[in-house]
């Protein structure tokens, strides 16, 4: 089974010494298999999204809701899968009613590199679409 090799187009892969060699079928999939681990944590319409306003400190479940537009119940489904990955924890507040807080883990900062990336793609990508 052919994979197309993420690390280049062509199937080459760089090693330690930044020499190219071909890309190997194994080496090919395990590249694809890492994409998707990640898509899998964070992809979706919204984890990204709210890790970026989390970036901004703690806030309450229905401050999230509120900051986000998102429904309750999505929020509830996509807190959770990020609490599952490491990358929000979850306080509850013994307060009167009860309240939850969420905030990013330090893992969460393993991310920077890949969402600054994506904002600076995103800004080129948009004016590219004002200009045509």
């Amino acid at each position: 089974m052919a994979y197309f090799c993420l690390d280049n187009i062509y199937g080459i892969m760089m090693n330690k010494d930044r020499c190219l060699k071909p890309a190997t079928d194994e080496e090919c999939k395990k590249a694809w298999l890492a994409l998707q681990d990640t898509l899998d944590v964070v992809g979706g319409k919204w984890k990204l999204v709210l890790i970026a306003i989390l970036r901004g400190g703690k806030l309450k479940f229905r401050e999230l809701s509120r900051e986000a537009d998102i429904s309750p119940r999505i929020l509830s489904r996509e807190l959770k899968d990020l609490e599952i990955n490491g990358l929000v924890t979850r306080t509850v507040l013994n307060t009167r009613p009860i309240s939850v807080e969420y905030e990013l883990t330090p893992y969460s900062q393993t991310l920077s590199e890949m969402i600054v990336s994506m904002h600076e793609w995103g800004k080129q990508h948009r004016q590219r679409i004002k200009e045509q």
